[in-house]
């Protein structure tokens, strides 16, 4: 059998009913493919429902993966092999199908009832809609239930393997080895032996079909991408959200809380930090969002390094509070996955629509430092540096992580706690010289003072405190002064984080500005037309208040920018309100859905051309 070797970057879809496991499918075949070495982006895409309308399009849940050699910037376009494990799934895709795409159905679910229910008008396995395609018709569902028949299961345990199935066939497609996922089969289910034996069979049976079967005559390996020497795991956006708190308190010396309550999609957070109670994290579920933020603040004023998780409906209860937080001068990190909106919204789709409410979003002049994280490997980066911003300035730093990139996951190189740079809580140390509210000279952050510690009892809370002393003060020209003082305080920030950078510097044309977590489509699609000579920058924003000091210069080199965003221009908003004498055209998309590199690329290419 001939091996193909000359294919840089496949990307492939698993697609089914939200029971059907295909995020499972997805995850297993991409810790694999991180094994082996490969570059890879995944995109999980699933509904809101827990359990969503079996067998109807808006029920279909979907995992992507792009992985290869190299160029792997996002989860793909369109995917070059497309497994639909029962018609809706095939439909949920159908305008998204590059030409020549291999679509691997499950036969056995394509019965009258299902195609009706998924949309279809007839058959479309008969009808030849899907002659420019290369089908395989895989009876999944049969050949899952014969292949561990003689096990004993009932049959709703049987027909849970066939996602295995299709795995095994997409291992066997793209020669990835099944070792991992027997390990993973024989660990999750040591004390139920007869569920492990029955995936990694049925697993192993996809793969056999797929070896037999002359639709599928040769299988492609995919090389190992080149990468700097170290340790790589595979790693969500959440998790390592996660592992840079923990980072963050080893480095300030300080112990860790995160007080938060459970909501889509930040929970993940909360879940990976109970893992590691080891480290010394303490962990409150509060029974609400305001519970969850007030309690870290409270941890905060004790010497913790203190995190609140949510979303954007969390974030709106949250907001007093860190209104309080602000008036406090305690450090504290809020991090915001983001989701579509308004109120329920879209609770598993990807948008960036929180960014108004991370800058403005409470009442009174109230300042605070916003970043946002750019890949799912950056949340770890991200993370350390709102901790260090929050406690070395002490304020509260928001945190702007979103869906896609949150549940999303890439290879990430681990790094040795001695790797990274230190983190210096700004802490009284000299009674003389202290006052609740004195400050120090360059950054005008006040002093963190741990309760209980001797000649330094101080009074905090929400009223208005006096300069210095921090008594509480209704004086007009006193409150002025402190609303000053607080709005300096964060403008200061810009003199301790890194200049903006620049991919393309020498060109002028056209400057595509971005933000957050579509950082990897865009870098790839202005790559993509940088290749083919086209006068195109690009700059991706992580610190969005404040700016870096060298924003303005960066806008006067182009003679156009476009700012790319998944909402309706709020990053444009406040880019126009912070340097009015430029001109921020916008491209916007807002269907909970990221970027796609096509689509960019087309509108790169039409501002290009346009006089």
């Amino acid at each position: 059998m001939e091996t193909k070797t000359d294919v840089e970057s496949v990307i492939i879809k698993f697609a089914g009913d939200s029971g059907d496991g295909m995020q499972l499918a997805g995850s297993l075949f991409t810790s694999t493919t991180a094994n082996i070495g490969n570059q890879l982006a995944t995109f999980p895409d699933f509904p809101s429902e827990i359990r969503a309308p079996h067998g109807t399009v808006a029920g279909v849940s979907g995992f992507q993966i792009h992985f290869g050699t190299s160029g792997v910037y996002s989860p793909g376009d369109e995917p070059d092999v497309l497994i639909a494990m029962n018609p809706a799934a095939l439909k949920a895709n159908w305008t998204h199908l590059k030409p020549a795409c291999t679509i691997i159905v499950d036969v056995d679910s394509f019965s009258p009832k299902a195609i009706a229910k998924a949309g279809f008008e007839g058959n479309p396995l008969e009808d030849d809609s899907l002659a420019d395609y290369k089908v395989i018709e895989a009876p999944i569902t049969s050949l899952t239930k014969s292949s561990i028949a003689d096990l004993g299961l009932d049959n709703k345990s049987v027909v849970r393997c066939k996602n295995m199935f299709a795995l095994g066939m997409v291992f066997w497609l793209y020669n990835e080895p099944l070792e991992q996922t027997i390990n993973f089969f024989n660990k999750k289910f040591s004390s139920k032996p007869l569920i492990a034996e029955a995936n990694i069979t049925v697993m192993k049976t996809g793969h056999n079909f797929a070896e037999t079967i002359e639709a599928l005559p040769s299988s492609t390996t995919i090389a190992p991408a080149k990468k700097a020497p170290g340790t790589y795991r595979n790693m969500t956006g959440n998790q390592a959200t996660a592992w840079g708190l923990l980072a963050a308190a080893k480095k300030a010396n300080r112990d860790l809380f995160l007080g938060t309550y459970p909501i889509t999609p930040a929970t993940d957070i909360l879940h990976e930090l109970t893992k590691h109670k080891w480290s010394g994290v303490k962990i409150f579920q509060a029974e609400d969002e305001i519970a969850g933020i007030c309690s870290a603040i409270g941890a905060s004023f004790a010497g913790d390094l203190a995190v609140t998780t949510t979303s954007g409906p969390g974030m709106a209860l949250k907001t007093e509070a860190i209104g309080l937080a602000i008036m406090t001068e305690l450090p504290l990190v809020i991090v915001n996955v983001q989701r579509g909106g308004p109120s329920t919204g879209l609770p598993t789709k990807t948008e960036q629509s929180d960014l108004n409410q991370a800058l403005f979003g409470r009442n009174g002049d109230s300042p605070l430092v916003v970043l946002s994280a750019s890949t799912p490997s950056s949340c770890f980066e991200m993370a350390i540096e709102a901790s260090r911003i929050a406690v070395e300035h002490m304020t509260p730093v928001i945190l702007l992580t979103e869906s896609y990139i949150a549940n999303g996951s890439e290879p990430w190189k681990v790094k040795l706690i001695d790797e990274l740079e230190e983190i210096h809580p700004n802490t009284a140390d000299d009674l003389e010289s202290w006052s609740p509210y004195s400050r120090d000279e360059k950054t005008l952050a006040r002093k963190w003072v741990i309760p209980g510690t001797p000649g330094f009892e101080h009074r905090i809370g929400g009223l208005e405190k006096e300069d210095v002393t921090g008594n509480v003060s209704y004086l007009p020209e006193n409150h002025a002064n402190m609303i000053q003082l607080r709005d300096d305080k964060v403008a200061k920030v810009v003199d301790d984080i890194p200049l903006q950078r620049v991919k393309g510097e020498k060109a002028n044309r056209l400057l595509v500005v971005g933000w957050g977590g579509q950082f990897g489509i865009l870098f790839g699609a202005v790559s993509g037309l940088q290749k083919e000579g086209k006068d195109i920058a690009f700059t991706h924003f992580n610190y969005l208040h404040p700016l870096p000091k060298n924003t303005r210069e960066v806008f006067s080199n182009h003679d156009r920018i476009v700012v790319c965003e998944l909402n309706n221009g709020q990053f444009a908003d406040h880019l126009q309100s912070q340097f009015p004498e430029f001109k921020f055209e916008r491209y916007n998309k807002i269907q909970g859905l990221p970027f796609k590199i096509k689509e960019l690329q087309k509108k790169f290419n039409e501002l290009l051309e346009e006089k």
